[in-house]
């Protein structure tokens, strides 16, 4: 079950990266389909973070009730954070370069400009 806490910390995180991307793209310093990988990666990336915050916080009161909580929440949070990137940087990649997405978002990104 997810808990207030580790939600905003997961939104803050893949939401200020994807503030940063996203200004990237507008000034020129990243492509589409790299935007679109990193897109992905944000979004797996802060369920990782809500994730590991959650589950370490369990496992961290379960071996220190307390201070074991904290550090768990902490701890998870940051391997979610990295596994969830890993995982949504592969995935993003492989989406960005598949020919049938980009027949498919090509003509759209065509039309709206």
């Amino acid at each position: 079950m997810i808990q207030s806490s580790s939600l905003v910390a997961g939104i803050l995180s893949g939401g200020m990266t994807q503030i940063q991307d996203t200004r990237s793209l507008q000034h020129g310093n990243m492509g589409k389909r790299e935007y679109t990988a990193h897109t992905v990666e944000n979004v797996t990336g802060a369920v990782g973070v809500m994730a590991g915050v959650e589950y370490g916080a369990v496992v961290g009161s379960a071996l220190l009730p307390g201070v074991g909580t904290v550090l768990g929440a902490v701890v998870g949070g940051v391997l979610g954070d990295r596994l969830g990137r890993a995982v949504g940087g592969q995935a993003g990649h492989m989406i960005s370069r598949n020919q049938m997405v980009n027949k498919v978002t090509d003509p759209i990104a065509e039309a709206i400009q």
